[in-house]
């Protein structure tokens, strides 16, 4: 027996079918035909046999025909789970689909373009720094230039929400839609969502007249229908379930039924100008820290050679501790005297809420109050923390400082809302 090899192992408690994976001390891995690894103890073995042995298949490109009156469409791939498989010398999954062999996974989206598909990257979204989002917008412009009617990008999903944004800000007046699509189970488990996000988001490019950046991800954990998502105000709330993104403070932009109609939920900004390429400073330094209780200074000084800083906060002002109250608070106000010394040192500092839903009022109680007198912006905005985050680092990759303050309470790409949209709320 050897990894890769189909195998029924027989214990105390019953039988087995799945592939070996490579062993660890004293158990014996199998991945079951749910996609799921399961691990058995070799003291519990009674019997074991090969089913089937395993043998690397070499795969062969083939050509794609292309049919004709049909939108032109391209992919983009960057990996992530969307594009993964078993690696049995790990025994996890890796990204490294080549794109030929995503365009055989889902046969189904020439039935709506012809596509052409490419390699970008393959990584996993957490490795994602600025440069990369100016790699994406660069090859994004090459398709543009090239005249497609659409761009879908295959990107992991534990940073698909900050790719998005940052694209929707680094492409000014995107004339084409580009839609990045991830997925929450690899592509080699039937309980993969890969097939249709990708199939849905080539139907929504094919049959609307979108323009701009968006996602395109479950909208249950069942198989019936996919939601096109707004670049700049989605976020990722589930670790694992297939419909783990959601619109925050804003409603979908449109339902996709599967092998159904596309329902249109809400209105899209529009290029209102010439294309045009705006990119991130890559050794920018911008940084995100969670306010909690019990915080000290030093926390806050960490970030004193940054460029930008958003402080998630708690509740409706987004609040961290700068209140000197009792004889157990003296380091409150360190804090402050922190946060004014980094203002005063050139680091833009801007508030969002880790209530994720709602919006920032720092004018409802005197911490908030207090935070604007020390400088700190992003009062009754309803930007997350992560779309904040981008914001602010293509605001200052792009712009003077004297002028960041200004823009970052503007909505530049629909990433804050005029009102609350209480239907939003789940």
């Amino acid at each position: 027996m050897k990894p890769g090899d189909r195998v029924r192992i027989t214990t105390t408690d019953g039988s087995y079918d799945g592939i070996l994976m490579p062993p660890e001390a004293s158990t014996v891995i199998l991945k079951l035909d749910t996609g799921y690894n399961i691990g058995i103890p070799t003291r519990r073995i009674k019997e074991k046999k090969v089913l089937k042995e395993y043998k690397e298949k070499k795969s062969k490109k083939s050509s794609i025909k292309q049919k004709k009156g049909l939108p032109h469409i391209t992919l983009l791939h960057t990996g992530g789970t969307i594009a993964s498989k078993v690696d049995y010398g790990t025994g996890g999954v890796i990204a490294r689909f080549e794109p030929e062999e995503l365009l055989q996974l889902f046969p189904e989206i020439r039935d709506y373009a012809n596509i052409t598909s490419r390699l970008v990257s393959n990584m996993w979204s957490e490795d994602m720094r600025f440069a990369h989002y100016n790699v994406l917008a660069r090859e994004v412009e090459k398709e543009i230039k090239k005249g497609v009617q659409g761009i879908i990008i295959t990107h992991g999903t534990d940073t698909l929400h900050y790719t998005s944004a940052a694209l929707a800000f680094a492409l000014e007046n995107c004339p084409v839609p580009v839609l990045l699509v991830g997925a929450q189970r690899s592509s080699d488990r039937p309980s993969s969502d890969a097939a249709m996000n990708v199939i849905c988001a080539a139907r929504f490019i094919a049959e609307t007249d979108f323009c701009g950046v968006a996602l395109a991800m479950h909208e249950h954990v069942s198989d019936d229908t996919v939601l096109i998502l707004p670049a700049c105000k989605s976020r990722k709330m589930h670790a694992s379930r297939r419909d783990a993104f959601q619109a925050i403070n804003a409603l979908p932009l449109a339902r996709i039924h599967y092998h159904g109609k596309i329902s249109l939920l809400s209105a899209h900004p529009v290029p209102s100008g010439p294309f045009a390429l705006q990119l991130f400073k890559e050794k920018l330094k911008v940084g995100i820290l969670r306010g909690h209780t019990n915080m000290y200074a030093s926390q806050f000084l960490a970030f004193k050679d940054f460029d930008g800083l958003i402080l998630e906060g708690t509740g409706i002002a987004g609040n961290v501790p700068i209140n000197h109250i009792d004889k157990y608070t003296g380091e409150h106000k360190k804090i402050a005297t922190a946060i004014k010394q980094l203002i005063k040192n050139g680091t833009l500092v801007a508030a969002a809420t880790q209530t994720i839903h709602g919006r920032v009022h720092m004018d409802v109680y005197q911490t908030g109050r207090d935070m604007q007198k020390l400088g700190i912006l992003g009062n009754k905005l309803d930007m997350t923390a992560e779309t904040a985050f981008i914001k602010l680092a293509w605001l200052l990759s792009n712009f003077k400082k004297d002028e960041v303050a200004s823009l970052y309470e503007q909505n530049l790409r629909g990433e804050i809302s005029e009102r609350q949209v209480y239907d939003s709320y789940p």
